[in-house]
């Protein structure tokens, strides 16, 4: 990365193109070239954008199951100490230890600690709240939403040199190639 980049707060060089294929095109090509940090964006998903991008396996599922047993565990253990261990409560004759009376609340509080999971570390993993994002300082970036198709290699890669990015793109059939800035 060259030094003036760092100094001006440049965010990376974006590109659009015309159609998904030309820009899993692009993706592999930038891939193959050994980027790391750039990200495509559309406004539907394409199907083999992550094998193009070289994209590893979300961890959200970990997350999720880790909440998940978290909410079994501590509802069991919660409702353990409650009913054996503090307050002991024979009801009908029936023992302390009577689980099938237990597995609503261990349900409701494994499936509530798995939802919780999922959405703050979909917000975690994202970098989530974001106010605002400097690929919306472009007025070509709008169209994201509608139809265009756009690539976005970032300043923070080691590999990083606009110029070379710029010309990388132009080969790749980019169009509206424009350097972003973060301010």
């Amino acid at each position: 990365m060259s030094k003036s980049t760092v100094e001006n707060n440049m965010y990376g060089v974006l590109a659009e193109f015309r159609n998904p294929k030309e820009l899993v095109d692009a993706a592999k090509m930038i891939n193959q070239n050994g980027y790391k940090k750039f990200d495509t964006f559309s406004p539907f998903p394409i199907h083999g954008i992550d094998k193009a991008m070289n994209l590893p396996k979300s961890k959200l599922g970990w997350i999720v199951i880790s909440h998940g047993l978290i909410g079994l565990i501590g509802s069991f253990a919660m409702i353990y100490f409650m009913m054996v261990a503090d307050y002991p409560l024979n009801i009908s004759g029936k023992t302390l230890l009577n689980i099938p009376a237990w597995i609503p609340v261990i349900f409701e509080l494994t499936v509530l600690l798995s939802a919780f999971g999922a959405v703050f570390g979909m917000f975690f993993l994202n970098g989530l709240p974001k106010f605002n994002h400097p690929l919306f300082n472009s007025d070509n970036f709008a169209k994201v939403t509608d139809d265009g198709f756009f690539v976005c290699i970032e300043a923070a890669d080691p590999q990083f040199d606009a110029d070379k990015v710029q010309s990388m793109l132009k080969d790749a059939g980019g169009t509206n190639i424009e350097e972003i800035y973060d301010n």
